[in-house]
């Protein structure tokens, strides 16, 4: 029987401990909370986008632009991250990317299917306070001047970012780009980083309207069927029945409300979350009243935007 309980076990075991692998689930992997906090750096690029890449022929000038699309995701369980770009022209490239802590530093390992080598080029960088991800390696100009091969990313937002690989002297007064890549407005498929902060968002949007006793805009967050599930009375069902339940209160001022995430998980254009929350509200001239409580959020994205399909809470006791 113990030998039959191990066996059932084991495989549960096994599964938890690469839960930020990329799955079926999150296509993309997760960021493992034990990472450096670096690892964040990346985490608007994960995910894939449509892009244009323009190289620079012999004779100096722009070569025709080519389509392509790179996809980034989190490898080795969360620790590290893994890109690819997948070209019109059949050719292939892709990159390991790790921060090393003891160094302060990116470390990106590149390798090319139409120029495989037995030793992978390596750059090297950090984000700087511009937010653009600057990796160096030396290079020597055609003309023997000493130099490096800079790559940067940058204008980097939650709908893509820009590339561009250039020589630069030692002092980078000189610059030649070589090579640029605009994926701007290109993402087509998010990490689920960036649906999560969404959600986040929705939350901060619904406590702000809450506050604000904004009847309308609180109601806008619900799908046009949602559920409310307050303790101790029916459901409301509805987003006009919804709104109304809320303007019930009116006549109770709002000083504070938030709402803290214990976690956020993304299934498709389906998100649940689950925490606690807090606020503080006034009654005409009575006491300030401070209360807490505890809430599960399930979410659809509708139109790209996440809106609140079932909403259930209840207050913890002081």
């Amino acid at each position: 029987m113990k030998l039959l309980t191990l066996f059932l076990v084991l495989p549960l075991l096994t599964f938890a401990q690469y839960d930020y692998e990329p799955s079926a689930t999150h296509p993309f992997g997760l960021p493992n909370p034990d990472a450096p906090k670096e690892l964040m750096d990346f985490a608007p690029l994960i995910g894939e986008c449509n892009c244009i890449s323009e190289t620079r022929n012999q004779d100096q000038t722009w070569a025709k632009p080519v389509k392509m699309i790179w996809r980034f995701k989190y490898i080795m369980n969360g620790m590290a991250i893994q890109d690819e770009t997948m070209k019109e022209d059949n050719t292939y490239s892709g990159s390991i990317r790790q921060f090393i802590p003891d160094s302060t530093r990116w470390y990106v390992h590149y390798y090319s299917a139409k120029f495989p080598t037995t030793v992978l080029p390596a750059w090297e960088g950090t984000k700087n306070e511009e937010g653009k991800i600057v990796l160096y390696r030396e290079r020597k100009a055609p003309n023997g001047m000493d130099g490096y091969y800079r790559l940067t990313f940058y204008e980097i937002d939650n709908n893509g970012f820009k590339w561009v690989g250039e020589w630069v002297d030692k002092t980078e007064s000189v610059v030649f780009p070589t090579w640029k890549i605009d994926c701007s407005n290109g993402k087509i498929n998010e990490g689920d980083t960036m649906e999560q902060e969404k959600v986040r968002n929705a939350s901060k949007a619904f406590s702000a309207a809450f506050i604000a006793q904004d009847f309308d805009k609180m109601a806008n967050l619900y799908t046009s069927d949602a559920k409310l599930i307050p303790l101790g009375v029916p459901i409301v069902e509805g987003r006009q029945a919804i709104r109304a339940r809320w303007e019930k209160g009116k006549d109770t001022k709002i000083l504070s409300h938030s709402m803290d995430a214990s976690e956020i998980t993304i299934i498709g254009d389906t998100a649940y979350d689950y925490g606690y929350y807090n606020g503080r509200s006034q009654k005409g001239t009575e006491a300030i009243s401070d209360w807490k409580g505890k809430y599960v959020v399930v979410w659809k994205k509708i139109n790209g935007s996440w809106k609140m399909y079932i909403d259930i809470w209840n207050r913890l006791v002081d």
